[in-house]
């Protein structure tokens, strides 16, 4: 047996998608939707959406923003998302246009508040008294 058939052909999908070594996290994620038990192509995003977001801590209450899978870049979970979908539309023979359009249902996070930018006060055109003009 070689290497190629020992893994399903979805699997082997995810392992040349993400071959590069700074992306065996996504690997992992696409070959867990290959691996989803969502017996549809709706369920296995669904499962994607809960396996890499995380729902709000205090249940019935406002929440501000969702909690990232995991701490570290704010684009953790969105690339989990991606490569998890990725790994369901070869699993459901999705047309790769359509995958690609697929987001979490998760809100988009705010973007930062803008910080007004003040201008320094000019300076005094006087010396004043505290400071001596002169150098020591």
């Amino acid at each position: 047996m070689i290497p190629q058939q020992w893994g399903s052909p979805c699997g082997n999908h995810c392992t040349s998608k993400f071959s590069a070594l700074t992306q065996i996290p996504w690997r992992v994620f696409c070959k867990k939707a290959c691996g989803a038990d969502g017996e549809t192509w709706e369920e296995c995003v669904e499962e994607c959406n809960e396996m890499c977001y995380k729902d709000p801590v205090l249940k019935d209450r406002q929440w501000s923003a969702y909690i990232d899978r995991s701490p570290g870049a704010a684009t953790y979970s969105e690339e989990c998302f991606h490569a998890c979908v990725s790994g369901c539309g070869y699993k459901f023979g999705i047309p790769l246009e359509k995958v690609e359009q697929v987001r979490p249902n998760r809100p988009l996070k705010p973007p930062p508040p803008v910080q007004k930018v003040t201008e320094p006060s000019p300076q005094p055109s006087v010396p004043s008294e505290d400071i001596p003009g002169t150098s020591a």
